[in-house]
């Protein structure tokens, strides 16, 4: 897939403002036009749209100097809109997590903007750890190893924080026989295991044949060109061969399997298309192929394949409609922006996608051998009880698992996790009291007195919408923001209403910035200081700038203050109060007799909400620290575990001739700070000497030619004040 990568410029950061304006009406439909934008000139115009908004760093597509925002796919959508996913890179490395999605227009607007959380990505880019020595580890996760990818330098975001590591991907079987492919990321700074996710996502199903049916196949495979040469054969992975008809019919017959398989996976095809606009499975027309004959309990999609084995009591093959379905819904899932998560919240909510695209594929089949419902394996009898594996109506009704979002804790299963996403979806469809022979389905305490479902077709379309704007950092208050964009942009008030009640009987709480679903966001700013640093001496001032943009409902007053200011420090800001999307001058003015260090000043905002920055403030100079005692200058900082800052004081410095660079860096006890060199290369910073020892100390020595150098100090682990004594040519 090609891909296009941004850059922030001066130009495309001044839009900043005027796109957060446009942000503030995302809930707005499109007005009609008397003369209606062709459709390439309209695609060139949203995506220009969005490509501006990701390099300006607006809302959640903020990035550092050394990052970037690469677009990766694009989807068109109903009413002109078109969805634009874009994933991070830093310093070349790709990054995963802070990925984000632009919903914009083919009038060159924005619509909506969703982001995973991405903290500020300060790491080293040179690993401790041999490829092969992470290669290793990663291979000892699984009992028995099939295949392992070779690693790939990644900077994986994780609790805050950003970690070098080596990612691979590796296939086989854990020590209880299941199969497995694990995402592994192992740290290349100590050589353990950062984070591995099970791509395997084992589903229960039901097995049974769905009569007579018509598939697409060639003549002599059961292989389907029309659909991205999607085939059905064996555990080897060739497709079966022979000729129409195809299969026997019998329960354990596997080409009769195949032909259960095919049939449901090209109907959730066809329903993807026809009734939710999207281009198949994978979004380009295909699937990932399919074996029967797996001699387990057990059906899966591992990122590669789905693959089906037989019931308990060996009766028939899991090949069901809602079987195969859930097993492609689980790729879709995959293959949509953010792909799957790592927490069971998120791979709750990739279970409950299964089961919905389940129900989907079901309700549009309209198969007589198997009649639409929202209930998951009820023909299987897969337990022996004649009962269905999960009710998404009363998802309690199986093994007590939660109705409600407020009843998930960190540790429910994955499966039991699908429970809350399942339910929603069930009363956005159908609603609390359907009639007709639906079940009634129960609301969360706290809830409304009543849901009205809008039908199963526009609760897919708009669900199918949200998945276009998923991220790596998915949860249900995510999903709920995102319906909720996807029900205004693609229908209008009501249906986002629906959405929004939905939400509300299943106790997942309103979000700040999520529509209001009456062309309005809910108010909100964000707040910035430029620099965020300063150094003074004592009887002097010094100014930073306060910079707010509106990035929900209409413009605010914002009322500036500051607290945590030492002794002798007194902070003013003019003006005192802004509208949302304008600056004010803070100045920091220092007393005489003030004494030296480093000290965190919080600049606070108050308008709708409150939000805070901090400004680091430096007084005077300090005696260089030991074993630093002939440094030229001397700098100081504090920093929290995970940050950084650059030195000196924020910028950088200049030399004329070339000759030996000197940084000797002095920490908190017990803390990890790491010390970078950096040198201007014309269109960035690079990397040119890394000290990155596993302590607070850390010392540079580097002979360079003339040019732009700064050095940065990163707090891996730890927080606490440093002393930076530098000496230059």
């Amino acid at each position: 897939m090609q891909s296009t990568r941004l850059t922030a410029t001066v130009a495309a950061l001044a839009l900043t403002a005027s796109l957060a304006g446009t942000l503030a009406g995302t809930a707005s439909a499109a007005a009609p036009s008397s003369s209606p934008v062709p459709p390439q000139q309209g695609r060139s115009l949203a995506l220009a749209a969005a490509d501006q908004a990701a390099a300006s760093g607006l809302d959640g597509l903020r990035h550092g100097a050394d990052e970037d925002l690469v677009r990766t796919g694009v989807t068109p959508w109903s009413n002109g809109l078109y969805y634009a996913s874009y994933e991070r890179t830093y310093r070349g490395l790709p990054v995963v997590g802070g990925d984000a999605v632009v919903l914009s227009d083919s009038k060159g607007r924005v619509r909506n903007v969703t982001a995973a959380a991405a903290p500020a990505i300060r790491t080293g880019t040179t690993a401790k750890v041999s490829r092969a020595a992470a290669l290793a580890t990663a291979r000892k996760q699984l009992a028995r190893v099939e295949s392992a990818s070779a690693p790939r330098l990644t900077v994986l975001l994780k609790g805050g924080k950003a970690v070098l590591t080596w990612r691979t991907t590796v296939s086989g079987r854990t020590a209880g026989n299941a199969p497995s492919v694990l995402d592994t990321f192992v740290d290349a700074r100590t050589g353990k295991v950062a984070r591995s996710t099970d791509k395997v996502m084992h589903a229960d199903g039901r097995g049974h044949h769905n009569g007579n049916v018509t598939i697409d196949t060639a003549a002599t495979s059961m292989t389907d060109t029309s659909r991205g040469g999607f085939k059905c054969g064996g555990q080897n992975g060739s497709a079966y061969t022979g000729s129409s008809p195809w299969g026997n019919g019998g329960a354990n017959d596997l080409v009769t399997a195949c032909v259960d398989i095919m049939y449901a996976a090209q109907r959730e095809s066809d329903m993807l298309k026809n009734w939710l606009g999207y281009n198949g499975v994978n979004g380009q027309g295909g699937m990932v192929p399919a074996r029967a004959g797996l001699s387990e309990v057990n059906a899966y999609y591992d990122g590669t394949k789905t693959t089906y084995g037989r019931n308990q009591n060996q009766t028939n093959q899991l090949t069901g409609i809602d079987v195969v379905a859930h097993e492609y819904g689980h790729e879709i899932f995959d293959k949509t922006p953010g792909s799957a998560g790592s927490s069971n919240e998120n791979g709750g909510m990739n279970e409950s996608t299964g089961d919905i695209f389940g129900a989907l594929t079901e309700h549009y089949a309209n198969n007589p051998n198997d009649t639409p419902d929202y209930t998951v394996g009820e023909k299987l009898n897969f337990l022996g009880d004649n009962k269905p594996i999960r009710y998404m109506y009363n998802p309690s009704l199986a093994n007590n698992d939660p109705n409600c979002y407020n009843q998930l804790t960190s540790g429910t299963e994955v499966h039991a996790a699908a429970g809350p996403q399942n339910h929603w979806f069930y009363l956005l469809a159908e609603g609390s009291n359907p009639g007709g022979g639906k079940p009634a389905s129960p609301i969360c305490a706290g809830g409304p007195s009543s849901v009205t479902g809008i039908g199963i077709q526009k609760a897919g379309k708009i669900f199918m919408g949200a998945l276009l704007a998923k991220t790596s950092g998915w949860n249900h208050p995510a999903a709920r923001k995102a319906t909720l964009a996807s029900a205004k942009n693609t229908y209008g008030s009501a249906e986002c209403q629906a959405v929004k009640t939905a939400w509300d009987a299943v106790r997942v709480p309103a979000q700040s910035g999520e529509t209001d679903c009456g062309g309005t966001t809910t108010p909100d700013f964000s707040l910035a200081l430029n620099p965020a640093a300063g150094s003074v001496q004592a009887g002097a001032s010094v100014t930073a700038t306060v910079n707010t943009s509106t990035t929900g409902g209409s413009a605010q007053t914002v009322q500036l203050s500051a607290s945590g200011q030492p002794s002798g420090v007194t902070v003013s800001f003019s003006p005192s109060s802004v509208t949302s999307g304008s600056s004010a001058t803070m100045t920091v003015a220092v007393a005489a007799g003030t004494a030296n260090g480093t000290y965190p000043i919080t600049v606070k905002g108050t308008g709708s909400a409150t939000h805070t920055v901090t400004y680091s403030l430096t007084v005077g100079t300090t005696t260089p620290p030991t074993g630093c005692a002939n440094a030229e200058f001397t700098y100081q900082g504090t920093l929290a575990s995970g940050q950084a800052q650059a030195q000196p004081d924020g910028s950088y410095y200049y030399s004329s001739v070339s000759g030996s660079h000197l940084g000797c860096l002095r920490g908190p006890a017990g803390a990890d700070f790491d010390l970078y060199l950096q040198k201007w290369n014309g269109a960035g910073w690079v990397d040119v000497a890394v000290s990155g020892n596993e302590t607070a100390n850390e010392d540079i020595r580097y002979t360079g030619t003339a040019g732009y150098y700064r050095y940065v100090v990163d707090a891996y682990s730890g927080s606490g004040s440093y002393t930076l004594g530098l000496t230059n040519p």
